[in-house]
């Protein structure tokens, strides 16, 4: 218990001044808040954008491709990908669309790409959410999520110093919630890397491309939407390098995050991973 309370207590001493009282994650002012964070912070900023990047960099090579951001909330898709659709399941002033990840709003292979940060932690049922994508993708089109990733640091960072679960052993369905305030950041491990074979069997129309774990240390350093940013901006590049080259081969041990890439297959069969 005295080690808990340490924690508290450092978790406290670092907090943001904007987030010094508690806020309700499902109240759409939280949103705008974390919005502000994000542009103010170098750290965050540059994370998300390089984030985005990464989302860009797999679109499907089609002309004007229709790219849907689901769980838009604070960020700013657009500036990197002008002709992202912003979403999320909560009213959010200045998104393009409001709705339901397992009830989405477009018709039959009509979408070339969603995408997503920090997002499938937070559906509650994501069997229903990759009916829809299944559903609405074209073929060749592609589904991209940044995530929690579980190795032992994340487990680490999400147990003790995060305020959302994280539970390896939970099924795919969360309990009854509020959309922010409702999570299991170990889903999608549990999905892809646990049930992986359930995964395939049962929607093998979504094959998985790729699975790349990263980031272990600018989000910590960030401090993100809690805490104060750790090391002044102009360590940011150290902190890059660090985390892209110097500790790349520990990523499996290390990191943070993971980006998950399924593409729809133009026939049902299942296909094993590139």
């Amino acid at each position: 218990m005295t080690k808990y309370r340490r924690e508290l207590k450092l978790i406290k001493r670092l907090r943001n001044s904007e987030k010094q009282v508690d806020t309700d994650l499902d109240d759409p002012a939280t949103t705008l808040l974390h919005a502000a964070i994000i542009r103010r912070k170098r750290f965050l900023r540059e994370l998300y954008q390089e984030f985005y990047t990464t989302i860009r960099d797999q679109l499907p090579p089609v002309a004007n491709p229709v790219v849907i951001e689901i769980g838009s909330g604070g960020g700013f898709i657009k500036d990197i990908i002008p002709s992202a659709q912003t979403s999320d399941v909560m009213p959010i002033p200045g998104l393009d669309l409001c709705f339901s990840a397992t009830g989405m709003p477009f018709g039959d292979q009509s979408v070339d790409c969603f995408c997503m940060i920090n997002t499938l932690h937070h559906i509650p049922e994501p069997t229903a959410f990759f009916r829809e994508c299944t559903r609405c993708l074209k073929p060749g089109g592609t589904v991209v999520m940044i995530e929690p990733a579980n190795t032992p640091f994340s487990r680490l960072i999400y147990t003790r110093f995060h305020h959302e679960p994280f539970d390896p052993q939970a099924d795919w369905t969360l309990p009854p919630g509020g959309p922010l305030s409702t999570s299991n950041q170990a889903m999608p491990w549990i999905i892809f890397n646990r049930d992986r074979d359930r995964f395939e069997r049962e929607f093998p129309a979504l094959r998985i491309e790729s699975l790349a774990h990263h980031t272990p240390l600018r989000y910590l350093l960030s401090g993100g939407f809690t805490c104060r940013q750790l090391l002044p901006n102009c360590l940011y590049p150290v902190a890059t390098l660090t985390d892209r080259h110097l500790l790349r081969p520990l990523h499996p041990l290390l990191a943070l995050f993971m980006t998950i890439t399924l593409r729809s297959e133009s026939d049902r069969r299942p296909k094993t991973e590139d």
